[in-house]
């Protein structure tokens, strides 16, 4: 018999960031009040997917303030416990603690190293490497799921934007190489992942995407990093 698992990766909600700093995995970079808004408005669609029979049984979380506090509404409507896990944590980022505008990038010699390969990026970690972390984190959030709930079963990982749009590139097979502004991976959206079989070698497919926050995206400022 197969085992059919369900991961759904939600990204955090907005940060309170008004100097627009790449917070990375900088402490203490709180949700803002909209952001608030937003985790919960995903944590009730979930709510409303386990009133219409999902089994969600298990909860995690990157262990950076942001992604504590956008789990919270999920701990609360749905009875879990978010366990942190640090494979699923923000990219590691050299501009961390900067505001990177152009003029920054071309007035200071010091960033020009970190510049040189894209492809990587030569600025942080590898795309890769965070594909690797993440798939890891994954298969054991899906048998962690499955050992509580059985066939079926769903967990949650509550994560960033970079290390789930670049899960999701190398599951499609798409180029790594990307432009940040064209990530579909919005503030508190949900990527669903499913394992057809559990006991296979085969990697998840993407089996869905949504946006519950969307009614609250308007003026909202993204940079890479956060």
């Amino acid at each position: 018999m197969s085992k059919s698992v369900t991961v759904h990766l939600m990204r955090h909600g907005e940060v309170h960031n008004p100097e627009r700093i790449v917070y990375g995995r900088l402490p203490n970079y709180h949700l803002s009040d909209k952001g608030q808004q937003m985790v919960r408005l995903s944590a009730q669609g979930f709510e409303r997917r386990a009133q219409s029979g999902a089994n969600i049984v298990h909860l995690v979380c990157s262990p950076l303030t942001r992604t504590r506090e956008s789990a919270a509404p999920i701990e609360e409507l749905l009875g879990l416990t978010a366990v942190p896990d640090e494979r699923v944590i923000e990219a590691d980022n050299y501009f961390e603690g900067l505001h990177v505008n152009a003029k920054e990038l071309l007035s200071n010699p010091k960033h020009w190293l970190k510049l040189y390969n894209p492809m990587r990026p030569s600025w942080g970690e590898s795309y890769t490497d965070q594909i690797d972390r993440m798939a890891k984190a994954i298969k054991d959030a899906a048998r962690t799921a499955y050992e509580k709930g059985g066939e079926g079963a769903e967990a949650i990982i509550v994560s960033h934007q970079l290390p789930i749009w670049i899960t999701r590139l190398g599951l499609e097979g798409r180029m790594l190489q990307h432009d940040p502004r064209k990530r579909q991976c919005n503030l508190a959206s949900i990527t669903s992942l499913t394992f057809d079989d559990l006991d296979s070698d085969a990697p998840p497919r993407v089996s869905g995407y949504a946006e519950p926050a969307a009614p609250l995206y308007g003026g909202v400022i993204q940079l890479p990093g956060s």
